[in-house]
C-alpha cells in the first residue's frame, strides 16, 4: 500500500513503523473474513482493512473525526487479522499508534473518559480490586444485573502454596485481577509445578503488567509499569530464574512485547529484551516436563477456549489442548474456535452489547460438544464467559490440579 505521510506524522516517535507496517498491506481484504467485528456489522470500516485506511489517511493528514475513533475502539485487538494475514501485517502496533493519534485529535465525551480513567485506577490495583470484589459479592442481591454479571459468584479461595524448595526457579506475575477472581490460579500453579521439582517465586514488587493502560491509551503510563516490573524481577532474572511465567495469556503477551515496546529507552532496551525472551505461558513450562511424574489424571470431557491472546498473539494454538490430552482428559470439538469471545481486556466494559454478542456466540460453539467443563487459559476470558450463568468455567491449571492424584 502506498503512504505519503504528512510533515505532522513523520514527527511521530513511531512514525517510521507506521509507514513500514502500511505499506506492508496489499488490502487484499483475507482478514475480514476472520474478523469478529466485521463478521457482526458487515462494516468495511469495522474490519482490519477499513481499519488500516482509516489510520493511512489519518497519518496522511486528513480530518480525524469521532466515526474515525468510534471504529478504532471497536476493534477488539484481538490480533485474529495477523494469524490470517499473508503479508504479515503488523496490525496490533499500527492500531497502538493510530489510537494514539486520533485520541489526540479527538475528545472523548465525559462519560467515556470518567469510564476510562476509573478502569485505569481500579483494574491494575490488586489490592483495591480484591476489596471491590469482596464488597460486591457481599452486596450482590442488591446490585443491578449488569454488574453481577461481571462479578464470580463462587470465587475459589487459594490452596497452600508448597514451601519447598528446589533447585530449578521460575517467578510467576501474579496479576492485577486474578487475585481478586480467581485466586487458587496461581496457587494451582505452584502445587503442580512443585510436583515437578520447580519452585515458583513471586516478587511482591511486580504489579499489573500493563496492558489495561496501555490499551485505554495511557500508553506511557502503561511503559511505566513495565518498566517497574523488570526492575522488581532483575535481581531474580540475574540471579538465574529460569522464566517468567505467566498463567493469564494476556499478561503474557504483553510482557513478551516488552522487548519490542522499550527497544528505543536507553535505560531499558536491553533488560527489556531480556525480560521478554524468559517470558513463558505456562504452558511452554509444563509441555516441556515430563508429565507422567504427575500420575494418572482423568477422562473428564472439557471444551478449551483458547485465548486470542494465545493462538494469535503468542501463537500457542493447540498447545494446552496437547498438554489435557496427554494427561488424560477428552476435549471436544469446538466450531470457529479461532474466534474471539468479547472479552478484550477491559472490551466488555467499555463495548458491552457487542461484547455480549461475541460471547454467546463462543459459548454456542463451546457447549455443541456438551461438554462438563470449559477450560481457558486468560482471567478475562474466564470471568466474562462465566458471566453467561451457562457450563462452568475455570482456569486448565486448576483443573488439572484437581485430577491429579495426592503426591
Amino acid at each position: 500500500m502506498q503512504t505519503t505521510l504528512s510533515e505532522q506524522a513523520k514527527q511521530l516517535p513511531r512514525a517510521e513503523e507506521a509507514e513500514s507496517i502500511l505499506r506492508s498491506c496489499v488490502h487484499c481484504g483475507f482478514c475480514n473474513a476472520t474478523c469478529p467485528t466485521y463478521q457482526l456489522l458487515g462494516d468495511e470500516l469495522d474490519g482490519p482493512r477499513g481499519r488500516i485506511y482509516l489510520i493511512k489517511q489519518v497519518l496522511e493528514g486528513r480530518e480525524v473525526t469521532e466515526k474515525t475513533q468510534l471504529h478504532l475502539d471497536r476493534c477488539l485487538s484481538c490480533r485474529n487479522c495477523e494469524t490470517t494475514c499473508p503479508s504479515g501485517v503488523n496490525y496490533h502496533n499500527l492500531l497502538d499508534i493510530g489510537r494514539a493519534v486520533v485520541d489526540a485529535a479527538v475528545p472523548r465525551p465525559l462519560g467515556q473518559r470518567l469510564l476510562r480513567e476509573s478502569l485505569r485506577q481500579v483494574v491494575p490495583n490488586a489490592g483495591l480490586f480484591k476489596t471491590l470484589t469482596q464488597v460486591g459479592n457481599a452486596f450482590r442481591p442488591l446490585l443491578p444485573g449488569s454488574l453481577k454479571s461481571k462479578l464470580p459468584g463462587d470465587i475459589r479461595p487459594a490452596k497452600a502454596r508448597p514451601t519447598q524448595q528446589h533447585a530449578r526457579q521460575v517467578l510467576i506475575l501474579e496479576g492485577c485481577v486474578q487475585p481478586g477472581l480467581s485466586p487458587n490460579t496461581n496457587a494451582a500453579t505452584a502445587r503442580v509445578l512443585d510436583r515437578l521439582q520447580i519452585s515458583v517465586k513471586s516478587i511482591a514488587q511486580a504489579g499489573c503488567c500493563g496492558a489495561v493502560d496501555y490499551h485505554l491509551n495511557a500508553q506511557e503510563q502503561g511503559l511505566e509499569r513495565a518498566r517497574r516490573n523488570i526492575d522488581a524481577w532483575w535481581p531474580s532474572v540475574q540471579a538465574g530464574a529460569e522464566a517468567i511465567v505467566q498463567t493469564a495469556s494476556g499478561c503474557g503477551a504483553f510482557v513478551k512485547d516488552y522487548g519490542h515496546m522499550l527497544r528505543d529507552d536507553p535505560a531499558y532496551a536491553d533488560k527489556a529484551a531480556r525480560v521478554s525472551e524468559l517470558t513463558k505461558d505456562l504452558v511452554e513450562v509444563l509441555r516441556a516436563e515430563p508429565l507422567e511424574k504427575l500420575g494418572g489424571c482423568t477422562s473428564q470431557t472439557l471444551a478449551f477456549h483458547c485465548p486470542c491472546t494465545l493462538q494469535h498473539a503468542q501463537k500457542l494454538g493447540g498447545a494446552v489442548e496437547a498438554v489435557l490430552t496427554r494427561l488424560g482428559f477428552n476435549l471436544t470439538a469446538v466450531p470457529d474456535s479461532h474466534l474471539c469471545c468479547g472479552s478484550a481486556g477491559t472490551y466488555s466494559i467499555t463495548q458491552p452489547e457487542l461484547s455480549r454478542q461475541l460471547r454467546d456466540n463462543k459459548m454456542n460453539a463451546l457447549e455443541s460438544g456438551r461438554p462438563q467443563v470449559i477450560a481457558t487459559a486468560n482471567i478475562g476470558c474466564q470471568t466474562h464467559l462465566a458471566s453467561a450463568g451457562r457450563t462452568p468455567v475455570k482456569h486448565w491449571i486448576e483443573l488439572i490440579e484437581d485430577a491429579l492424584h495426592p503426591s
